[in-house]
């Protein structure tokens, strides 16, 4: 949240350590609307990206090959797009954090767009900006707009508008 800078803000919403949205409960979640909080670097191995090839049997040569992909339209190997979506949970979930909260579920995506391609041995993180909230029957429905950004890189790999459930303590 570096637009804020650490400390209190509006509403109850405090910006933490590193850019995290610090609310002290479901309902406070409307007071964070706007802020962002920006996560670490987290490297995308070739290891990794064999893993996931194997996990789904995605085995293109854009994926595997260094020699082939060294001569192809990336210049290496790099991640699959579907990867770098399943690094979301890793790379985003701790940017928002809200008190009182029995379970955070994975509600769903309104819109994915795969800007760029991760070369193996990129490094990748998350940039969270909370668009709205809305109540819903079991809790509270966040919509975020999460950026995944590759070092180094003009343009992000990936813009997904996510949504989560966030289910109070009861």
């Amino acid at each position: 949240m570096s637009e804020a800078g650490a400390g209190a803000v509006a509403g109850g919403a405090e910006a933490g350590a590193g850019g995290v949205i610090v609310v002290a409960s479901p309902d406070a979640l409307a007071d964070a609307v706007g802020r962002t909080a920006t996560g670490e670097w987290f490297e995308v191995t070739q290891e990794r990206i064999a893993a996931f090839a194997d996990a789904t049997e995605d085995h293109q040569w854009i994926h595997l090959d260094a020699e082939r992909a060294a001569a192809g339209p990336f210049g290496s190997t790099i991640a699959h797009g579907y990867l770098t979506l399943s690094l979301l949970p890793h790379l985003a979930s701790s940017l928002v954090q809200v008190g009182g909260v029995a379970m955070v579920m994975n509600y769903g995506m309104d819109r994915l767009r795969f800007l760029s391609p991760v070369p193996a041995g990129s490094r990748v993180r998350a940039v969270t900006e909370i668009l709205s909230v809305e109540p819903a029957a079991a809790g509270v429905r966040l919509a975020s707009k999460v950026t995944v950004e590759i070092e180094g890189a003009e343009k992000p790999a990936l813009v997904a508008h996510t949504l989560s459930l966030y289910v109070p303590e009861t």
